[in-house]
């Protein structure tokens, strides 16, 4: 069993108030709420410092162009907001390898991140294959 930290909010008010945030994502602005269109896109303004001339000739950047629009500011504020939690929380520390991870599988801070870099690429592919 996990214990959760005193000091944390719950999960199921977390969850909760996630859930309606989605709702009202898309009752009052017609949108879904995400990121990972995000991070394509964002790979795309990086890409058009090199050459810009590739980036406006790959359809899907012709359907999408890479710009600065809301979904991006709402993954820079998912970032600021975690930080300041983590902050304000007395919570936040530097760590290469989590305690949990270090108890079950060791202290190699390069076999955590190629499994941690491996998992953000499943992830990606299973957003991006769901049109997300």
């Amino acid at each position: 069993m996990i214990k959760r930290d005193e000091g944390g909010w719950s999960p199921y008010v977390a969850g909760a108030l996630t859930g309606l945030l989605g709702v009202l994502s898309v009752w009052l602005t017609g949108k879904y709420y995400g990121a990972s269109t995000t991070f394509v896109r964002t790979a795309g303004m990086i890409e058009e410092l090199f050459g810009p001339e590739r980036v406006a000739q790959m359809e899907y950047f012709i359907k999408t162009v890479p710009k600065i629009d809301w979904q991006w500011m709402f993954v820079i504020g998912i970032l600021l907001g975690s930080m300041v939690s983590a902050l304000t929380s007395g919570s936040f520390k530097w760590q290469a390898v989590p305690d949990m991870w270090s108890r079950r599988f060791g202290n190699s801070p390069l076999k955590r991140g190629v499994v941690a870099f491996a998992g953000g690429v499943v992830a990606m592919f299973g957003a991006r294959l769901a049109d997300g």
